[in-house]
């Protein structure tokens, strides 16, 4: 599955999408009339005239196109705005809906799904999936400082403040795979801060979500094998948790199906064999500041294998 190279509000792709970019459409049509007409009476004002010409009422020109007319329209755009927005703000929550936790951290998004058969937490990091269709609702709150979570296809920016949860609610019309980011600067690694939105067929979506319940795979290849001794042994779970090899810490991303994340790092980097080693031994290069240090002691037998045993968990 590919993912886009832009985010855009151009493309939208649910209901909330559709009025912020009715309401931007409208606002910007509004100011490029009043735009226009200042400067058609510019050009007026600058025009040389012969001196023959009776001259013209300038101060009913000025009131008229320089007052009157912005006043009308701008006070249009201001009722119009208020009461589509209004409009989006009171829509009736979706009733027994999907519920997803996002908390933002310094500089990764945690994704908290329930397993709908044990009632268990399912943990991602940097990736929401959604089913088509399915009107849900996404908790959204912060573990250190104020994040602002912005997929402009899906919806507007919703502040992330310490101590509150705040609520998104969506229903997307067609698959497919949507950037977002953090929309308030955060810290150094603020402009590595991404994740984005998979959006499935509510049936795939099931299948997903009941993969991702299961525990990680028992690697069957040898350099795979000898991967999982060395998450073990270079003590990477004093971070990170794969269920089922070890569930000691929360404190970095959930690892349990790591290989089949779109990216690494927030968004910072595709996933795959080469890019999780490259990672691992240079995160601090990679991404200055992150609470991740680089195990560049590593020698390359062992981040290969390492590389490789997280790359199959799937």
């Amino acid at each position: 599955m590919s993912s886009p190279a832009t985010q855009s509000v151009l493309k939208p792709a649910t209901a909330t999408a559709d009025s912020l970019f009715e309401i931007g459409a409208v606002l910007t049509i509004g100011a490029s009339l009043i735009f226009v007409l200042v400067m058609v009476l510019l050009a007026l004002a600058l025009r040389r005239r012969p001196p023959e010409t009776k001259p013209f009422n300038a101060g009913l020109w000025i009131i008229g196109g320089g007052v009157v007319f912005p006043v009308l329209v701008l006070s249009a755009l201001m009722v119009y705005a208020s009461v589509r927005t209004s409009q989006l703000t009171t829509r009736p929550d979706p009733r027994d809906g999907l519920v997803i936790s996002v908390t933002a951290k310094l500089w990764w998004w945690e994704v908290r799904y329930r397993d709908p058969t044990s009632g268990r937490d399912i943990l991602l990091a940097n990736e929401i999936r959604i089913p088509q269709g399915r009107p849900l609702t996404l908790a959204l709150s912060s573990a250190d400082v104020i994040h602002s979570f912005w997929v402009p296809e899906l919806a507007g920016k919703v502040d992330m403040v310490p101590g509150r949860l705040h609520h998104l609610h969506l229903e997307a019309r067609k698959p497919g795979v949507h950037r977002g980011q953090c929309a308030e600067y955060c810290g150094e690694q603020h402009a590595l801060m991404a994740l984005h939105v998979v959006v499935l067929p509510a049936d795939e979506f099931d299948s997903w979500l009941a993969a991702q319940a299961r525990p990680a795979q028992t690697p069957k290849d040898e350099p795979a094998q000898r991967g999982r001794a060395t998450f073990l042994q270079a003590r990477c779970n004093a971070c990170h948790t794969i269920r089922g090899v070890s569930e000691e810490s929360t404190l970095g991303p959930d690892l349990t199906h790591v290989g089949s994340r779109l990216f690494i790092g927030a968004g910072t980097l595709p996933t795959h064999r080469g890019t999780l080693g490259g990672w691992i031994a240079d995160t601090q290069g990679i991404k200055p500041g992150a609470r991740m240090p680089s195990f560049d002691q590593l020698d390359g037998p062992s981040l290969n294998a390492l590389a490789a045993y997280l790359d199959q968990l799937k």
